[in-house]
Order: C-alpha cells, then structure tokens, then sequence
C-alpha cells in the first residue's frame, strides 16, 4: 500500500483542519446553543431576490452566456458595480483595479502563492483570522506578530525574518470588526501601519469581509483610501483591499473582490488562470443583479438585526459573567472576544460546556499563530436569538464560575 504521508510535499504537513470548520457541525445538533459559527442568518438572506435573478437569467437570451467559460478578472458589470461602490468609501479606481474571486478566501489562498516563498515573514495580528493562517500556511512562511504600540521597530521586523532565513513579504490585518475580537483599529493606528509599511517596503493585505457592518460609531477611512489620499493614485499604492458579499447577500455562491493597482491584479489573473479559469459565471451575475437593486436595503436590515442582537449578548454578558471575565465591545461585525480566568483553557472549556451545559464556542487559541490564546473565546451573535443569547451566556457563566 503506497504510504502518502512519504508523497505528500512538505507544505501539506502544514496543512490543518480548522477548528471553526469542525464546530459548524455542532449548528446541526438541535439541543446545542451555537456560538461558534462566524456565518450569516440564513433568514436574512434576500432569498426571493436571487430567484428573481436567476429566473431572469434563465429566461433572458444570455443565459448560456451565463453559463459558459468567462473572463479571469471577472463580471464587468459587477466590476462596475464596485468602481461606484468603492467611490463611497473612499477608493476611487477603475474596473481594472479590481478583480473577482471565489469568495474573499480564495484571495488569501493567492496572496499566499504569490508572495510566499518558504521561511518568508508574514506579518500577522495576536489574535488573527485562522482561515488566513490556514491559507498562508501551505506556503510555509514564519509569522512575526505585527505590533504598532511602539514596541517593535521596522527593523525589529526585518532582523527577524533575516534569521529565519527569508523576508519581510507582506502585513495582513483586519481593519473593521476584527475576526475574532470584533475590534477596529482606529485611524492613528491605520496610518501608523502605513508608515511601517513603508519603511519596509512591503504591501499591506486589508481584510474588509465585515467593511459594511457598522451598526455605530463614525467610520474611518479603509486603509486603501488613506494610502491612496497620500500618493495621489491607487496605481502608486502598496495596500491590497479584498471584500466579499458572504457576510451581506449570501455566502453560499462564493464570490469576493480584490481592489488594487493593476500590477498586482495583473498577476492574481495569471494566478487565477491557473487555478479554477475564473469564477462562476452565473453567480457573479446574479451578484450583481441583486447587489445592484437592493444592497443598501439588504445592509440595513442586517444592521437592525444584528446589532439588536450583539446589544443583547453584550447585556448578558455583563448580567452573568462572574469577576475576571473581560470582553471586546463591537461597533459592528459577529464576534464578541472574550478573556477568562489565566487558568482556564478555552478548548477545555469548550468541551466541557458541550457535554453539561450544550453551549459551542470557538477557543480563542486557534486564532494566535504564536500559540497564545489558550484563555480566551470567541462568541458570534449572529445566528442567535434573544432567548439563545440570554440562556447560553447564562450557561456559560455558571461553568466559567464554576472553573474559577
């Protein structure tokens, strides 16, 4: 029998499974109160509005233009689209400047593959996205843990990478409503990360899957339109800006966005190229169809809904957490972190709480590439009603107390 463990390259030792991924199982178990799945409310998706669209796809003359092989950067409608969607926010740029993927996930996959070379630095918050480790983990660089509070120099961070036997190759943060901790990084800090990259000449990865849930608080520029109100134009620019409609119209048709100056989407279509053609034809038009009339609706009763329901995770919190819990408070986004007792160990604790009280969490430890984290957790509101919330953190918090 061949042993595949001999054939696999040495990058698929790095490959992991994600312990997100596992707990979604957990939203099937109907005596579980989920707080472990970072996904949207499958009841507020407009669903009658993609039937719509799809219907009108099927009935058009264009459909097998839907259905046939595309361009790799991408439905140019929906490119379009973006152009004027991205003006909102600050990042004036042409069709070019953007580039269509399969869900925001697929472009961390590329950003990995096209500047990763084994032992390379990527520069990564503590906590960060552990869907972004898993994507850069197969090209096997070294994490280094971005600081900007003054405690690391630019050439901290290059001495290290030196040592490791690569280079400093790129910075990824989430800017808006952080994935895990639900925080924002504020304006100082933003341009602060700027400068830094700058002095080591490297490009910045914004991960802005949650740019459009604010539910308060005065927005702040993204980071790609800071850098671009600096040098003048996004073609001078050093920041790669990726969304993705996942987290407002549906996650299910997986379609995400780059926005960056032509060099690099030049070479994600090349990437891409080589990977999956393009993205789904039809699922880019019924993107745009729908993005396209209803889109400002759709967000706002996103904000309705789930701000109600961080507000109300946020109450119980502070209703029945007991002393020596602390936790993030979100202007926006799906995720609470939340910090316990040294002591405790949120894995431990998650299967604990799974067997007695039938509450799921996500243990903040698999977001630190550093291996930290083992005293904290993650908790999503999103797909939770009043009464999950008010019965889960009550449950919880019996067993943190009881553990203290």
């Amino acid at each position: 029998m061949l042993n595949w463990e001999q054939v696999f390259a040495t990058r698929a030792s790095r490959i992991k499974a994600s312990e997100i991924r596992e707990l979604l199982k957990l939203l099937n178990q109907p005596d579980i109160i989920s707080f472990a799945g970072g996904i949207p409310d499958p009841a507020l998706f407009p669903h009658a509005d993609f039937q719509k669209a799809y219907s009108e796809i099927f009935t058009s003359e264009s459909v097998n233009s839907a259905l046939q092989y595309s361009v790799s950067e991408g439905y140019k409608p929906l490119r379009e689209w973006l152009v004027a969607e991205m003006e909102k926010i600050g990042i004036p740029c042409n069709a070019d400047n953007i580039f269509i993927t399969s869900g925001s996930q697929q472009a961390l996959d590329y950003f990995g593959k096209l500047f990763l070379s084994p032992t390379d630095t990527a520069l990564v918050a503590a906590p960060t996205y552990l869907g972004a480790l898993q994507a850069f983990n197969a090209y096997e660089p070294v994490y280094d843990i971005l600081s900007l509070n003054g405690n690391r120099t630019p050439q901290s961070y290059a001495v290290a990478a030196e040592e490791a036997g690569g280079r400093v190759k790129f910075a990824y943060v989430t800017a808006e409503f952080s994935n895990p901790t639900g925080e924002t990084m504020d304006l100082a800090t933003r341009k602060q990360l700027l400068k830094l990259a700058e002095e080591l000449d490297i490009p910045i990865i914004e991960d802005a899957a949650y740019q459009a849930l604010r539910y308060n608080g005065e927005a702040i520029a993204p980071i790609l339109a800071l850098d671009i109100a600096e040098k003048g134009d996004i073609e001078a620019t050093r920041t790669i800006y990726c969304g993705s409609f996942s987290k407002t119209l549906a996650p299910g048709l997986r379609v995400g966005f780059v926005v960056a100056n032509s060099h690099v989407i030049r070479k994600l279509v090349l990437i891409k190229q080589a990977s999956d053609l393009h993205s789904s034809t039809i699922n880019q038009i019924a993107i745009h169809d729908v993005a396209s009339r209803i889109f400002d609706k759709q967000v706002a009763k996103l904000h309705e809904v789930y701000s109600h329901r961080r507000d109300k995770m946020l109450e119980a919190l502070e209703h029945y957490m007991p002393e020596g819990v602390t936790w993030t408070k979100p202007d926006g986004g799906m995720f609470i972190w939340v910090e316990i007792p040294e002591h405790l160990d949120g894995a431990t604790l998650l299967a604990q709480s799974i067997e007695t009280e039938k509450v799921a969490f996500v243990p903040g430890k698999a977001f630190f590439a550093n291996d930290e984290g083992a005293n904290s957790i993650r908790l999503s509101y999103s797909c939770a009603n009043d009464a999950m919330i008010e019965e889960g953190i009550k449950r919880l918090a019996r067993l943190i107390e009881k553990q203290a």
